[in-house]
């Protein structure tokens, strides 16, 4: 299981705090949506080579551990 405390960062005076890997300034949403449209994992190093296999695998745990505790993050609704 990867450990993406070490990998990712949010700080609020990077790209008004999203998610990034540590060290740079690319946010994770961009490797995630690479992922999502199915870039294979190598070709998006090709892209960022600042990144490792690691750092995209620390990515998906921690996309999958925001959805697995959405309910715990407060969420707007159109329905006010």
């Amino acid at each position: 299981m990867t450990n993406y405390h070490a990998r990712i960062e949010i700080n609020p005076k990077i790209l008004l705090g999203k998610p990034i890997f540590k060290g740079t300034r690319i946010p994770l949403y961009v490797v995630l949506d690479l992922l999502a449209e199915g870039t294979p994992v190598k070709k998006i190093i090709k892209f960022y080579p600042d990144l490792t296999e690691e750092d995209i695998r620390a990515a998906m745990r921690f996309a999958s551990d925001t959805a697995r505790h959405i309910a715990e993050i407060k969420l707007e609704t159109a329905h006010r």
